[in-house]
């Protein structure tokens, strides 16, 4: 019933040429059909006083599920007419139907099979795959303009009850209406086939990028999570050692310490009479032991700095935990989009198989048509050279008339049974005349008519050879998008290899500047020129740092890799510390 009542709404609303309000009966149809099909399996709740079974309450998840869906929700919450959920229900199946979305609400209801299960049966429609067919034929209704006026109408006393007349039809009826029936119905598909074109190039061409984009941000996120957890456990490593080691400084500087006040004590009794001499050893114990301070406060900075570090990576590793799980879910949904997408694409090659047969069909009956006005040309001059034969035969008649009237008249008597012999002969040859005159008459109508209709089927066929052509042109524009997307995807590959590239490099530089933590880094935002040629940065100029000097240079003047006391793989330095480190290596030379 869902499939007539959409197929009748759409072949109605073509022919009726303008937009549907709300008093017309196959729309009204087509509502209550949708209401038993949302009701049927639908779970009975039990409330406090009574039992509680409508459609509005998976039809609330739809909000939650698709965010544009948020709009007809509060505009059917604040309708002031509708008391019932029962009411909103029907308000809010108008108001998606207006906005032509009803097929895409609907298809993110069904893909929730878990959500559904707490409203419907397991073998309720919505559950089983026939609601997905109704969500895919609900597609079609994208054709139709409906103006509703949801205010006025009492949606909450409307009695659903299915008239059945309406899609039942006689014979007779159907068959005067083939010829009609059939253009409509290419009509449709041509309308059906353009829109779905366009919504199947568009989210072929988003769900491709958009799949891609996920795979590649998914393998980077893997391989960054990956070096995070070993720079983590390198961190916490460091830690151990760094505790120890102020563990150690610790103990050696109370082991210093006691070892001082024992010192100074005996000092002291020993040396009570050289003031001078235990001065200088007590300003000498403290300045030891403000050093021994300012290390231990070093110390203490370098370990806050190190949990910090290690709170912070934590932190970062649960942020890409859940963004790898939120990828992974909007690749699966991607996934199914695509089955689907690929399923229409099938459905397609099918229909036009199917006009490919009927055009062979239509061009056959125009052969076996052209070979019935050859067989009736053919009668129509066997006919007129008859009529000739028969005129000259009556002008023969008439002259030998003429001929016995004027030898006859003194011979009446014996010659008027020829003459009324003769007479009734004419009569029979003007009866023939008159009957083969209304044949070819009618010969020439049926002739007309088969004229009418072969130029009616010339029509289609050149109707269908125009929609082959538009097909064909939609296959052109698909495999020209098909070469923009192979396009924009080399193209995403190189700079994918520029990434890495470039993710090597900083890799480089984080442990260059692991071995380089004593020297001032200047800061990416402060410099806005080379040092040494002073030219701007910008994405084609990039910024490199010096690992000797700590400065900001360009590419070209900072294109050099040597290796460093702090660091004994090659490193990037800029020319002027490159020449410096030279001079160096060559004065120490022998």
């Amino acid at each position: 019933m869902a499939k007539l009542s959409i197929k009748g709404l759409i072949e109605s609303a073509l022919s009726f040429g303008r937009t549907l309000d709300s008093d017309y009966p196959p729309l009204q149809q087509f509502f209550v059909v949708m209401e038993h099909c949302l009701k049927h399996g639908l779970k009975v709740r039990k409330s406090f006083l009574s039992y509680n079974k409508t459609i509005w309450g998976p039809l609330e998840l739809v909000e939650k599920l698709y965010p544009e869906a948020e709009e007809i929700g509060a505009s059917v919450r604040d309708l002031p007419g509708l008391k019932t959920p029962l009411g909103r229900a029907r308000a809010w199946l108008r108001l998606a139907l207006m906005q032509k979305k009803m097929a895409d609400y609907l298809r993110c209801l069904i893909i929730q099979r878990e959500l559904l299960s707490e409203f419907y049966e397991y073998h309720a429609l919505m559950m089983e795959e026939e609601g997905a067919v109704i969500v895919g034929l609900l597609v079609g209704l994208n054709v139709i303009d409906a103006n509703l006026c949801v205010k006025g109408e009492d949606l909450d006393s409307q009695v659903g009850v299915i008239d059945f007349s309406m899609y039942l039809k006689n014979e007779e009826e159907i068959g005067n209406k083939e010829r009609n029936v059939q253009i409509a119905a290419i009509l449709d598909q041509k309308n059906y086939v353009e829109e779905l074109n366009r919504q199947l190039n568009s989210t072929v061409s988003s769900l491709h990028s958009r799949v891609d984009s996920l795979e590649k941000s998914n393998t980077k996120l893997i391989e960054e999570l990956a070096i995070a957890k070993n720079n983590i456990i390198k961190l916490q490593e460091e830690n151990h050692q760094l505790r120890s080691e102020n563990e150690l400084i610790l103990m050696r500087t109370r082991q210093h310490l006691e070892v001082t006040k024992v010192d100074v004590e005996t000092e002291l009794q020993t040396y009570k009479h050289s003031r001078q001499g235990l001065d200088e050893m007590y300003n000498d114990a403290r300045r030891q032991l403000r050093d021994e301070s300012q290390l231990r406060q070093d110390v203490e900075n370098e370990l806050s700095v190190q949990v910090g570090m290690k709170h912070e990576m934590e932190l970062a590793m649960k942020l890409l935990e859940k963004d790898i799980h939120e990828k992974q879910d909007t690749l699966i949904g991607l996934r199914q989009q695509l089955e689907e997408v690929k399923a229409i694409n099938i459905e397609m090659y099918q229909k036009l198989q199917g006009s490919e047969d009927g055009l062979k069909e239509k061009n056959e009956i125009i052969a076996r048509l052209e070979e019935k006005t050859n067989k009736i040309t053919t009668a129509m001059r066997q006919l007129e050279q008859r009529l000739q034969q028969a005129e000259k035969a009556q002008k023969e008649a008439e002259a030998e008339d003429e001929k016995y009237a004027q030898e006859c008249l003194s011979q009446s008597d014996s010659l008027q049974r020829q003459i009324s012999q003769k007479e009734q002969q004419l009569v029979q040859l003007e009866t023939d005349l008159k009957i083969e005159k209304e044949w070819r008459q009618t010969l020439q109508e049926d002739l007309q008519k088969e004229k009418d209709v072969l130029s009616h089927l010339r029509h289609e066929t050149q109707k269908v050879i125009s929609l082959k052509k538009e097909f064909l042109n939609l296959q052109d524009e698909n495999q020209q998008l098909k070469r923009i997307y192979q396009e924009q995807e080399q193209a995403l590959q190189d700079l994918g290899s520029k990434l890495c590239e470039s993710k090597l490099k900083i890799d480089d530089i984080k442990e260059a500047n692991k071995a380089l933590q004593g020297l001032v880094w200047l800061k990416d935002k402060d410099a806005t020129h080379c040092k040494l040629c002073e030219k701007e940065f910008s994405l084609s100029k990039r910024k490199h740092h010096c690992r000797n000097c700590g400065e900001i240079f360009c590419n070209a003047c900072s294109d050099n890799e040597l290796p460093l006391p702090s660091s004994p793989k090659p490193v990037r330095v800029c020319d002027s510390c490159h020449a410096m480190l030279i001079q160096r290596c060559s004065s120490n030379m022998p």
